[in-house]
């Protein structure tokens, strides 16, 4: 679903309806020896009813910035070391621990990449969705059942009554995936995190499920932050997207934008290397030249520089800063005239 004029206008109209706003966000890994710099402070926001896409490699911080939200990160082994997560005015990083398990499931909710180890293999999947809504609204066993049964036939599993009895393991990786779906909506959040829910299921599913999310959305009106690694979900369900790189949001822009112009090297390789139907098996895909950096070493300039077919010695000395160059329309390279003449 790409964004039209009219609903650029929207957007610009809703610009001060802010639902989740993350300021420099940083995020450590700890080990025995080393330190990895996983998030290098990131800022972005999330506006009420809004579907913002999170798009990069494996690897570049998608699934910590989300962890990092809900506080879920391993504590021996990770800790966010700076910035401001801002939810309804109250900064999530300072909140104590008992008042976060009232956010999560509640206030912000999230679907997790592999259904088969989220899910409790021991509990059925109505006893699991009842026990997100007992914890949260305090309602009794059976009316709490009576939810599961009810999100269930809401996320369109069949003989949702027999399938509140039934075990992850007695289902299919589809409908284990609306089981979880259906978890994460059953108490109504303002805020649905998606990391990448598609992963693990093969292509009609993926479909189905990608219909499911943006069909509830309208109907429920939640907020939703999509993790994928595919352009082709981003351009199909979202409304703005920002693109990761090595820990750092290099762009960000409306969808429609950002595949008219991309103004970063990264974003325009990613884009490169996206199969093209039209031209068959004649085109071999082209790749990104090297690999990504260290990030147990300081980068010095741009992430992306040894990479990068436009890098000069600023690249290499100075990082650049996400700057506007349009109409929300922001990226961190030195060189945006180059890209966009290319």
């Amino acid at each position: 679903m790409l964004m039209h004029k009219s609903d650029r206008q929207m957007h610009k109209t809703a610009a001060g309806d802010i639902l989740l706003d993350v300021r420099n966000l940083e995020t450590h890994f700890f080990g025995e020896d080393s330190l990895t710099r996983a998030l290098g402070g990131i800022s972005f926001q999330v506006m009420k009813g809004e579907t913002l896409g999170v798009v990069g490699e494996s690897g570049c911080g998608k699934s910590v910035t989300a962890l990092s939200i809900l506080r879920l990160l391993p504590k021996q082994a990770a800790e966010t070391v700076g910035g401001e997560v801002r939810f309804q005015g109250r900064n999530l990083l300072e909140l104590p621990e008992r008042e976060m398990r009232k956010i999560r499931g509640d206030k912000i909710a999230m679907i997790f990449q592999d259904p088969m180890t989220s899910l409790n293999p021991v509990y059925m999947v109505g006893r699991q969705i009842a026990e997100a809504v007992q914890i949260h609204t305090g309602a009794s066993r059976s009316v709490a059942l009576a939810r599961a049964e009810e999100m269930l036939r809401f996320v369109r599993i069949a003989d949702p009554e027999r399938r509140v009895g039934n075990y992850p393991h007695e289902m299919s990786g589809g409908m284990r995936q609306r089981v979880m779906i259906a978890m994460a909506l059953a108490c109504a959040p303002e805020l649905l995190i998606a990391d990448e829910p598609t992963t693990a299921l093969d292509v009609t599913i993926q479909a189905q499920i990608l219909r499911l999310i943006v069909d509830l959305k309208k109907r429920t009106g939640t907020a939703v932050m999509f993790i994928t690694h595919d352009l082709g979900v981003v351009a199909e369900t979202c409304q703005r997207v920002i693109v990761m790189y090595a820990g750092r949001i290099v762009e960000q822009a409306v969808v429609t934008d950002l595949f008219a112009r991309p103004m970063h090297p990264y974003t325009q390789a990613l884009m490169r290397s996206v199969p093209d139907r039209r031209q068959g098996r004649k085109r071999r895909l082209p790749e990104i030249p090297g690999i990504v950096p260290n990030l147990r070493e300081p980068i010095i300039g741009c992430s992306f520089a040894p990479r990068c077919p436009y890098a000069t010695e600023i690249c290499r000395e100075k990082s650049p800063v996400l700057e506007e160059h349009g109409l929300h329309h922001a990226a961190a390279c030195w060189h945006v005239e180059k890209v966009l003449s290319s």
